[in-house]
């Protein structure tokens, strides 16, 4: 049967940037592209070449590997066909290489080396060793790794494009080893294999304010080992760190630090790991390498590594200089337009011995660069020049920066590029509106998260932190779920949180790793620690990724129970320090955890929904016995919760719109009408709060939620497109390019709050984009991975248009909804990738008065529906219009602010933002001690409008 049926694409495991995967069984996902509508797959062919695997039924993404493992060292070649329901059999797929990239268990012999007789802390180094080939080189594998980090070469050359590799990891439990293809690099007969080493993580200091130490080690280490195949088919493990290797401290790098910047000297940048450097001596002291490590006390031990399972970090892209700005005292700054997390590159040419020095800064105070917010952290990059040809980059350290300040050389806008580092995952997601300002809010949280998520998801990527906070991460995991594949990714981190809450007894640490091992008293603590919980369920949820839920069950076991334990037997967790709904906008700038909901409220909610999650996890792995244990726990905690803290008449003890979105959004009130009245309240006090954001890192993530669900979609547009402080798009008025950790982080005169914590780039508060994506565009998963959609679109009135395109495992999946001009019809299309169904649920009625399917098939599908005609307000009466009605009628609220600009302009912010807009208070009591001229005129202001 003819059939333009393709299989588009192949991957093995969780990786498309590199052929190793890290198990000998890895997952194949297949993606299927057709033009017959509602095509679903019946069957599949997979092949390797030396065996075909035939399987039957539908199933596409991360399908089990149907051929006998993988040894290590080895490669095949996988190619894919399938079979639809209608009987047509596809060509086969384009060959995918899949490749080993670990070892046998007892392979890995390399031991950490590096300088036997540092001059100081954390000094880089250069090692190296020679080797010879006598014979064809068929393969050869480089298996690397540091404490600290490292870049190797082989014979005068780079052996990958890898940045601040291999990253960070819970590093007394956990190394991962890079594994590189190095056949090409290698010639018969000498050759040299080496690596510039640095600190990075493993020598920072961690800790706020002067309580700063070292956590791991003094010194870094290299390990390395040769992996080769020659063409007579023997495999030998060749150079191998150990005392074969030599090493000298006299580097171009001089010092290097996460925090502190870099320092380079470039007159001693030449070449040294060529056969000719090694053996005609380079006069750069080489001497035995010490052997062993230079470690704290309790990380002596060093885990054998294991391969790479998520992508490294890389250079993605460069920005150039978009404006020079001088200074109130004189200097000059660059500025990239943009905050991003990466380094300046430059090309210059200076007299031998000049220093060119770099600050970074996210934002500027008072036209100079802003250096507070950097705290410890001196994000400095300074470097000797040759009197050369020198290109000058920082290589073990990153900055979070839009604006540059340098000294010691004047150079062109030419000569200087921002380069943008993260780690190397695929971009997923995309969301676009007819609203400029929400487009770039979306806009900034994609860029928050390309600079937090580099290595490990960071709080924060400028100042002296850049920590895996685990609250910051749970709450955006389903945004950014959307935005990149960044399944391996968060399957990395997750291994290492595992690893660090089994030696804290179940205890997850606020931070993974866990470089804060005093912080907070070392108890469990809500929302942070129920990361253990919420991410693999969001894995799972946004990828199908059943195997990340099973690795990871014992570790969501474990942090219940540890709840369990500090909480008792009530069902409530309460009384214990909790860090709460931080940085609450109401919460003064040095006590970001003074928030108006009461803790043990948060706790409780967080407690009753990952026992939930558990009992979930544990039904879908077949552990029917935990199911039922963790199912009974969790209706227990829900059914505290009400009691404790939800009254009959349906308030929350803590009247705070965060208290209110948890029992909504968690699903914790299930009784209809008492969910209908605390909906209602959350509305209410949206509304006395002007449309003001009034919730820190646990109620916002989830608020727009709660009150679009609740039958309040009207108050969550407002909150949403709310451009007065606090808010989502404030920070867009005042020119952010990324998500700011407060509301406020630079205050309405453009100066920089004054609390020590104040970070431009923080994308927690950027999880609001995932109500963009599923409700405002209407695209989300019904069933784990997009298996089945969900197409259920919901227009905002300020909006023209809204889209969502999401490529999924089984392709592109899209939704827009358009206004047509001039009528209540919106247009709905929508695309659904093959071999898959989803579920619709349109905003209104067909407008041919045709029934709506309730569900389609694959393919492009579209709809005209007559939304329902907007309420006509009615006139309002002046000052005796009750303040509510004021708030809800955007020609009455611009009346009177108009008014009080034109007579009492120092009364418009005291009224917008000290105004509790209320259903039972008037007008005229928000203006109290106002003169009656001016009263007059709003009076006649407010009544004109609304006439």
């Amino acid at each position: 049967m003819t059939t333009d049926t393709r299989v588009a694409a192949v991957k093995a495991e969780l990786r498309t940037d590199s052929p190793f995967v890290a198990t000998p069984t890895p997952r194949l996902t297949w993606r299927t592209e057709t033009s017959t509508p509602s095509w679903r797959q019946a069957g599949a062919e997979v092949t390797d070449g030396e065996s075909t695997a035939t399987l039957e039924g539908a199933e596409s993404a991360l399908v089990d590997w149907p051929f006998p493992p993988l040894a290590p060292g080895e490669r095949r070649e996988v190619r894919v066909r399938v079979t639809g329901v209608d009987g047509a059999v596809s060509a086969w797929s384009a060959p995918l290489a899949v490749e080993a990239g670990f070892l046998a268990p007892d392979e890995w012999i390399a031991e950490p080396i590096g300088l036997a007789d540092p001059e100081r802390e954390a000094q880089p180094a250069l090692v190296r060793t020679t080797f010879s080939l006598d014979r064809p080189v068929r393969r050869a594998l480089l298996l690397w790794t540091a404490l600290g980090s490292a870049e190797p070469e082989i014979n005068g050359r780079a052996v990958s494009d890898d940045v601040l590799a291999p990253g960070w990891s819970a590093t007394r439990d956990r190394l991962v080893h890079e594994s590189v293809d190095v056949t090409d690099l290698l010639v018969e007969g000498d050759n040299v294999v080496g690596a510039t080493l640095a600190g990075a993580w493993y020598t920072e200091r961690y800790g706020f304010f002067t309580f700063t130490d070292r956590v791991y080690g003094d010194q870094p280490s290299f390990l390395a080992q040769l992996r080769v195949t020659f063409a007579d088919g023997t495999v030998e493990t060749l150079a191998p760190t150990g005392a074969a290797w030599t090493a000298t401290g006299d580097t171009e790098i001089v010092a290097s630090g996460i925090y502190a910047g870099e320092h380079q000297d470039l007159r001693l940048r030449a070449p040294w790991s060529t056969p000719d450097a090694a053996t005609s001596g380079d006069d750069r002291g080489w001497a035995p390498a010490r052997v062993g490590v230079v470690a704290r006390p309790g990380y002596e031990r060093v885990p054998r590594p294991e391969a790479r399972i998520a992508e490294p970090v890389r250079r993605h892209e460069s920005l150039p200089v978009v404006a020079r700005l001088t200074t109130p005292s004189g200097g000059e700054v660059l500025d990239f337009g943009q905050n991003l997390v990466g380094r300046l590159r430059l090309r210059v040419r200076g007299e031998a011995g000049t220093t060119v020095t770099i600050r970074h800064a996210e934002v500027l105070d008072a036209g100079e660069l802003a250096l507070r917010p950097l705290r410890n952290a001196k994000a400095t990059a300074s470097f000797v020049l040759s009197g050369g040809d020198d290109v000058l980059e920082s290589r073990f350290s990153f900055y979070g920066f839009r604006y540059a300040q340098i000294t010691g050389i004047d150079v062109a806008d030419e000569q200087v590029e921002a380069v943008v580092l993260h780690s190397d995952m695929e971009r997923t997601g995309w969301f676009a509106s007819s609203h400029a300002l929400v487009n770039r809010l979306h806009e900034n949280v994609v860029w928050g998260m390309r600079g937090n998520f580099l290595a490990l998801p960071t709080d924060c990527p400028q100042r002296d932190e850049r920590l895996g906070w685990t609250g910051d991460l749970q709450v955006f995991a389903p945004t950014a779920s959307f935005l990149y594949d960044c399944d391996g990714f968060l399957t990395s981190w997750l291994r290492d949180l595992a690893l660090e809450q089994e030696r804290a007894g179940g205890v997850v640490p606020l931070v993974i790793p866990a470089a804060l091992p005093s912080f907070a008293g070392g108890g469990p603590v809500a929302a942070w620690g129920d990361a253990a919980a919420v991410t693999p369920t969001v894995l799972h949820e946004r990828f199908g990724d059943r195997e990340v839920l099973a690795a990871q069950y014992p570790s969501m076991r474990a942090w219940v129970e540890a709840v369990r334990t500090d909480a008792g037997d009530s069902g409530l967790w309460a009384g214990r320090m909790q860090l709460g709904d931080w940085l609450d906008p109401s919460a003064p700038p040095d006590q970001p955890g003074k928030a108006k909901v009461d803790g043990d409220i948060v706790a409780t909610a967080y407690f009753a929904r990952s026992l939930r999650q558990v009992a979930e996890a544990a039904a879908l792995l077949g552990n029917t016995s935990d199911a039922e244990t963790y199912g009974a726990l969790a209706e227990r905690s829900r059914r505290a919760f009400v009691t404790e803290y939800v009254t009959p008449a349906g308030r929350m003890m803590s009247d705070a719109p965060t208290a209110y979105a948890l029992a909504l959004a968690f699903d914790l009130v299930q009784d209809a009408p008492t969910r209908a009245a605390l909906a209602d309240r959350l509305a209410a006090l949206v509304r006395e709060s002007g449309y003001r954001i009034s919730t820190g890192f646990v109620g916002t993530p989830i608020i727009a939620d709660a009150l679009s669900d609740g039958g309040h979609h009207d108050a969550a547009e407002r909150l949403l497109l709310q451009t007065q402080c606090p808010s989502w798009l404030y920070p867009v008025t005042q020119g952010a390019t990324t998500v700011w950790e407060r509301w406020d982080s630079l205050l309405p005169d453009g100066s920089v709050n004054p609390g020590e914590m104040t970070s431009f780039n923080h994308y927690a508060l950027g999880a609001v984009a995932d109500w963009l994506h599923r409700t405002v565009a209407g695209l989300a998963p019904a069933a784990p991975g997009y298996r089945r959609l969900r197409i259920a679109p919901r227009p905002l009135t300020a909006f023209d248009h809204a889209s969502a395109r999401h490529l999924t495992a089984y392709g592109p999946a899209e939704v827009s909804w358009e206004r047509e001009p001039g009528t209540d019809t919106v247009r709905v299309r929508a695309i659904v990738p093959p071999n898959t169904t989803a579920e619709v649920a349109l905003p209104g009625a067909l407008a041919d008065g045709s029934e709506a399917p309730a569900e389609v098939g694959s393919g492009a599908h579209e709809w005209r529906v007559t939304l329902p005609a907007a309420p006509v307000r009615p006139p309002l009466p002046g000052l005796d219009a009750m303040l509510a009605d004021v708030i809800d009628d955007p020609r009455a609220y611009d009346a009177l602010i108009g008014a009080l600009e034109e007579t009492a302009p120092e009364r418009v912010d005291g009224v917008r933002s000290g105004t509790v807009w209320g259903a039972g208070r008037p007008l005229a009591s928000a203006l109290m001690f106002t003169p009656p001229d001016v009263l007059e005129r709003v009076d006649r202001a407010v009544r004109d409008a609304t006439a």
